[in-house]
């Protein structure tokens, strides 16, 4: 079988053998519980909290204000929820400011809490996807207890001014005599951008493991200290009785080890990265026409491209690009009859038709300019196809 050409990278990403290498250990003899207090049990424990050292030298966040979860959803429903539902018991207010191009675990969170009385405000993008500061500052109100902005869009790759973000908010805030928390889902964002992010007035940040190299099943949630929250996750007393639950110690250790590694090497992973990325995009819309770019062309994620190609179907696309040994995904939810359009590529004001023509294709670490080349070699045909298929028969309409 031929090598696969992945270009899912925003999905998911392959785990680093160094990751691998550092989590074994805790898979086979050190596999103790580390909440307990005989001698394995303190080789557990003593790996997730360097664990959690490292991550928060990373984040320039305290080790105490680092919480391991199970999954970035997870991170991101915890923060969410566990402000939302603190505030509300302190009468602090009931509002939530968020954007319309969030991750679904943002978007589904708020809409959660509406069944529970909170009122959210979707604030709109432009036609970039980026979210104005002043259009965030605008929506807060006397009874706004959170704001939550993504610092990537998972989809396009556009990249928001999270910190003049997290700014506006911190000056609104003070306008208003209140503190208002300021979450960021930042789960794309650990292999285009340095993550100090503790440093810039951002009070909360989610990431996931497996979207820089580390396992699945690991998730990081950075509370700075002082922030209202409540546990949603109860049980025993574990992440500083944050979130309950038996550590996963090897998963701890994989996620700590690669976020290492990732920004360790971020300078020059991510200029090869964003080369092969603009050889890819510059490659696609210059040899197929009523090709287009989504998102902003230079403000966007090292490894992101997001190109719709009209008449298209991404349904085909994906299928033929499969059968081609090349892995991608589409702007949009594909079903076997039928195809969500991408919530993001609309909020961006892309037409329907356009948006279910989406391919993200996002670079990798493995990714080489031979494989850009055969992607770029086979995708022209694929297109083709894909429209002459999807195109009105022009005898039959000639006919009636």
């Amino acid at each position: 079988m031929e090598r696969l050409i992945y270009l899912d990278n925003a999905a998911t990403t392959p785990l680093h053998p160094l990751a691998l290498e550092a989590m074994m250990p805790y898979l086979t003899g050190s596999f103790g519980n580390p909440s307990a207090t005989y001698r394995l049990a303190k080789q557990a424990n003593d790996a997730v909290v360097r664990s959690r050292k490292t991550v928060a030298s990373i984040l320039g966040a305290r080790p105490t204000e680092i919480v391991f979860t199970g999954a970035g959803t997870e991170s991101i429903n915890t923060a969410i929820k566990g402000v939302a539902f603190q505030q509300e018991k302190a009468r602090a207010g009931n509002h939530i400011v968020t954007s319309q191009i969030e991750h679904h675990a943002i978007l589904h969170a708020c809409q959660y809490l509406e069944r529970f009385g909170f009122d959210v405000t979707y604030l709109p993008v432009d036609r970039y996807g980026l979210v104005d500061p002043d259009d965030v500052a605008r929506a807060m109100t006397d009874q706004t207890m959170l704001v939550s902005i993504m610092t990537a869009n998972n989809e396009v790759g556009t990249i928001e001014p999270i910190f003049e973000i997290a700014a506006a908010v911190r000056e609104r805030a003070s306008s208003l005599k209140k503190r208002i928390p300021f979450h960021t889902d930042a789960v794309q964002a650990p292999n285009s951008l340095q993550m100090n992010f503790a440093e810039h007035d951002i009070d909360m940040l989610s990431l996931a493991a497996h979207k820089f190299r580390g396992p699945k099943g690991v998730g990081v949630l950075y509370i700075c200290r002082g922030v209202p929250f409540l546990a949603q996750q109860n049980g025993g007393g574990q992440e500083r009785q944050r979130r309950a639950g038996t550590e996963n110690v090897a998963g701890i250790v994989g996620a700590a080890e690669s976020l290492r590694i990732t920004q360790e090497s971020l300078d020059a992973d991510r200029t090869r990265i964003a080369g092969l990325a603009r050889r890819l995009r510059d490659g696609i819309l210059h040899a197929i026409p009523n090709s287009t770019l989504n998102g902003h062309s230079e403000q966007r994620l090292a490894n992101n491209v997001s190109i719709s190609f009209d008449g298209a179907d991404a349904r085909d696309l994906l299928a033929d690009l499969d059968d081609a040994g090349i892995a991608c995904s589409a702007g949009a939810a594909c079903g076997a009859t039928t195809i969500e359009p991408s919530h993001v590529l609309l909020a961006m004001g892309v037409p329907l038709e356009r948006a279910i023509s989406t391919l993200r294709l996002s670079i990798g670490h493995e990714t080489t300019a031979a494989g850009v080349d055969a992607v770029l070699t086979a995708l022209p045909t694929i297109v083709e196809r894909s429209r002459a298929k999807r195109a009105p028969d022009s005898s039959a309409t000639a006919a009636g």
